[in-house]
């Protein structure tokens, strides 16, 4: 039997734009909606679906998990929280890990540590320099770091504390910080996500980590959207060889399950102490045998490589297919985060999309995201291109 969509719950807040379908199950990298019609995602819960739909390792192991424990709190250890940590800290090259639930809390415990750190140094207004077009959550202080007016607008006064640069220019950030003995820390996401995938260059992430190591500031990297191995490394800034101090993660690290996490080095790991911050559900049993699980299923399965591989090959094809388009700027990003940047607002493209049987979002009024499971293989990567390219093209031609 069809069921028909509302535009809108009478009971749930209009909080998002929904387009008109609910979906039912998963399967790999397909999913289905309540009337049966598949789709291919290429969206994977927004960098989210990791291992795909129904992980047939996965799902077991949740099942098990469930069964025993689900949640105890922090008054006690967690035997999954301590491991989960002891494996980001040896991806990650870092010394220490906290656990939340989303991407917005790891954000709020970078900026809160980036605050403590200038405190415990005797600066009374600790400053954080962020960046232009840059989105780090939507809590009043997360808000108040990203760098979209349009999220911003109704919410303000907006927290002060913030020096917004613009990307990839090391120039701009030394001027805006010329003389400031306030500034503790520089915020930023490797690659950007919700504002249009945007990567910081190798040459400038290098230059950062040594103002950084020079001036005594935290180098703190969101690496919410673009961690978690959708470039093909572990985490988006191991490609420059540089070492955060402070990086969030969320989104990707647990399949699906809500979690958060802040991982820290040398110079930020000490700075929390019992009572300067916690959150209930953070660490619980679940996520963090979600968190193990997703992170032993990408090794075992070869899913950093598959990112690269799969990525690259759907990247070209794309490259291949617009050339010449003058409607179409840049095809931009890297492993299985990439962004197909146009002329002009293409917001549309999500409904045609979705018609056409290929789930993706637009960011950033311009740009198509495509941000897959990293189980993505070489035939559904030019089954994405065969669905989009036309799509676009035609959009063009309007």
């Amino acid at each position: 039997m069809t069921e028909h969509i509302e535009a809108a719950s009478p009971h749930l807040m209009n909080t998002y734009a929904r387009l008109p379908v609910a979906m039912a199950r998963g399967q790999g990298s397909r999913i289905w909606d309540v009337n049966g019609k598949s789709y291919l995602d290429g969206l994977g819960g927004i960098a989210v679906n990791t291992l795909g739909h129904a992980h047939p390792r996965l799902v077991p192991a949740l099942q098990e998990q469930i069964a025993t424990l689900i949640h105890c709190s922090n008054y006690y250890h967690v035997p999954g929280a301590e491991k989960l940590a002891a494996k980001l800290v040896a991806l990650s090259g870092m010394t220490n890990a906290f656990f939340c639930c989303t991407g917005l809390e790891a954000n709020e415990a970078a900026l809160k540590l980036a605050r403590k750190f200038g405190h415990d140094k005797g600066i009374d207004k600790p400053q954080i320099v962020v960046y232009e077009k840059a989105f780090h959550g939507r809590s009043i202080a997360t808000l108040s770091a990203t760098g979209n007016p349009k999220v911003q607008a109704g919410f303000g006064p907006l927290v002060e504390g913030f020096i917004r640069v613009p990307m990839n220019d090391i120039e701009a950030l030394k001027k805006a910080t010329e003389g400031n003995p306030d500034v503790v820390a520089v915020f930023f996401e490797t690659i950007q996500g919700e504002g249009g995938i945007n990567p910081m260059r190798i040459d400038y992430l290098k230059q950062l980590r040594q103002l950084c190591d020079e001036r005594d500031w935290l180098m703190m990297i969101d690496e919410v959207q673009c961690g978690m191995g959708r470039t093909g490394k572990w985490f988006a800034h191991q490609w420059a060889g540089i070492v955060p101090d402070v990086m969030p993660l969320a989104k990707g690290l647990g399949s699906g399950v809500p979690i958060g996490a802040v991982v820290a080095g040398p110079r930020a790991a000490r700075i929390f102490q019992p009572g300067n911050h916690g959150t209930t559900f953070g660490g619980n049993p679940l996520a963090m045998r979600a968190g193990l699980e997703t992170i032993r299923i990408m090794e075992e399965d070869g899913l950093l490589d598959n990112a690269v591989q799969v990525g690259t090959h759907l990247k070209a094809s794309l490259e291949n297919a617009f050339a010449g388009n003058p409607g179409v700027k840049e095809v931009r990003g890297q492993g299985l985060m990439l962004g197909i940047e146009l002329t002009r607002p293409c917001g549309v493209l999500a409904q045609r999309a979705l018609d056409a049987g290929l789930l993706l979002s637009v960011t950033a009024d311009t740009v198509v995201r495509l941000v897959p499971p990293l189980i993505l293989t070489r035939a559904e990567a030019d089954e994405i291109v065969a669905i989009l390219v036309p799509l676009i093209e035609a959009f063009l031609t309007e």
